[in-house]
Order: C-alpha cells, then sequence, then structure tokens
C-alpha cells in the first residue's frame, strides 16, 4: 500500500474516499504540510497501490497502524471507516480521528434515517462491470451535489480521478460493499481518544445529522458544519485545514 511523506511537524495520516487516490488532498495538502508531516495513503486497488485488487477497511486500518508513527488520523468519506477502523481496533497508534464527510453507517436503515438507500451502491456496483468510467463518474457527481460550487467540483474530481491510473474493479466493488454494509454505531462510544467531526450543509451523501449523531455518541467530540458538499476540502481547504490544526492542538501528547 502506498504511503506519501509530506512536511514537517505532528504526524498526521490522510486517507482518501472510494475510487480516488491521495492526490486528491492536493488542495488540503498545501495547507496541511507547513504544520504536519502528512502521510497520505492510496487504499488498496486505488492511485499507486492499484496493482492491489482487494479492499477490506480493517484490514487497511491494520495495515497503516504499522507503517505510520502514532498520528492523529484524517478520514474523508470511505477513508473514514478506515480511520474509524484505525481508531477502534489500533488505539495505540491513533492520537486522535477526524471525519470528513463520513458517517458510522453509510446506508439508512429502520432505526437510522440518515443514510441513503441501500439500493444507491448497490446500483454503482452493478455498473460497474459494464460501464466502469460512467459508474464512476455518476459517483462523484452524487460526491458534489448540493456543493455551492458543483460543476467546478465535478470538474476537479473528474480530473483527477484516473491521474494515477485507473482504480481496480475488484477493489472498487469491495468499497461499495464496505459503505453498503458496515455500521459502527455500536462502537463510537467506545472511541478512546479525540474526535473531530467535518460536515458539508449540502452533503448529499452524508447527512449532517449523522455526524452530529456521531459526535454526540463519541465520549470526547467536537463537530462541525461547512456550507459545502461531500468533498468540503475542495472548496473550503483552509477552514478545514483550521479545524484539524485547531483540533491537533488540542490533543494529549
Amino acid at each position: 500500500m502506498h504511503i506519501d511523506v509530506q512536511g514537517n511537524g505532528p504526524d498526521l495520516v490522510l486517507i482518501h474516499g472510494w475510487a480516488m487516490h491521495g492526490g486528491i488532498f492536493a488542495p488540503l495538502l498545501a495547507e496541511l504540510t507547513t504544520r504536519f508531516r502528512v502521510h497520505t495513503v492510496d487504499l488498496p486497488g486505488h492511485g499507486y497501490s492499484r496493482d492491489e485488487s482487494h479492499l477490506d477497511v480493517a484490514d487497511c486500518a491494520r495495515r497503516i497502524a504499522a507503517s505510520t508513527p502514532r498520528a492523529l488520523w484524517v478520514g474523508w468519506s470511505l477513508g473514514g471507516l478506515v480511520a474509524m477502523h484505525g481508531a477502534l481496533d489500533h488505539a495505540a497508534q491513533v492520537r486522535g480521528v477526524a471525519l470528513i464527510a463520513s458517517s458510522p453507517r453509510f446506508v439508512s436503515a429502520p432505526d437510522w434515517p440518515y443514510g441513503v438507500p441501500s439500493d444507491v451502491f448497490g446500483a454503482f456496483a452493478a455498473d460497474l462491470g459494464e460501464r466502469y468510467r460512467e459508474a464512476i463518474e455518476r459517483f462523484l457527481a452524487l460526491e458534489t451535489m448540493g456543493s455551492p460550487n458543483a460543476q467546478a467540483e465535478l470538474r476537479d474530481l473528474k480530473k483527477q480521478v484516473f491521474e494515477r491510473g485507473e482504480p481496480a474493479l475488484a477493489a472498487l466493488a469491495d468499497g461499495l460493499r464496505a459503505l453498503d454494509n458496515v455500521d459502527l454505531r455500536e462502537r463510537v462510544s467506545a472511541l478512546s481518544m479525540p474526535s473531530l467531526w467535518i460536515a458539508g450543509r449540502r452533503d448529499r451523501l452524508v447527512a449532517p445529522a449523522a455526524m452530529q449523531w456521531a459526535a454526540e455518541h463519541a465520549p470526547d467530540a467536537r463537530f462541525l458544519e461547512l456550507n459545502s458538499g461531500h468533498a468540503p476540502f475542495i472548496g473550503h481547504a483552509a477552514d478545514v485545514a483550521r479545524a484539524i490544526d485547531t483540533f491537533a492542538a488540542e490533543l494529549p501528547a
């Protein structure tokens, strides 16, 4: 699994979302690397790790914990599930955890009105085999929907998604299954380190209410809502970096 290291300062692990790679964080990295030593991950099957064909979020967390110093972990979307597993299963390696547009459960249920219908991810999975690029671009459109700068953000995402080569089809399918099936709601209260939950007010994939629920159930949590869609670090990089910096300054050594 490829992990790029840039910058100087306290260690920070940065984990991207479905179908993307670490390069998507360029606007945020420009802000963070002046204050942190950032370990930017390309998840299995994505970016420079695309030769791997299998993606399991818990195993990704294990591998990242074994390959990086003790750090603040920051995960976006699917990467947030990896970060949560890291915080829960490898707590000694995680000083704090920050989730950007990520939820303990992505799909709706009778007792969880904040998620998207399960068939949303099922439809993307069904399309992957026949309309590979179209399925990814439709997912990117869902990620930017509702953003004040949706068209510009969608152009940025489309430009970058294949910048490091095409992601592995099997890993993409694994990622969709994780988004559809992983449910960490019962474990949120077991987080043993501080957490920060950064939501996009206009996000159509992860409702801010889901993240606020998580912040209310985690023991030492902060919640921030920005006027953005699902990728707040694109249009609001300075705000996201400032929130992470403030949060990091409050963490115990």
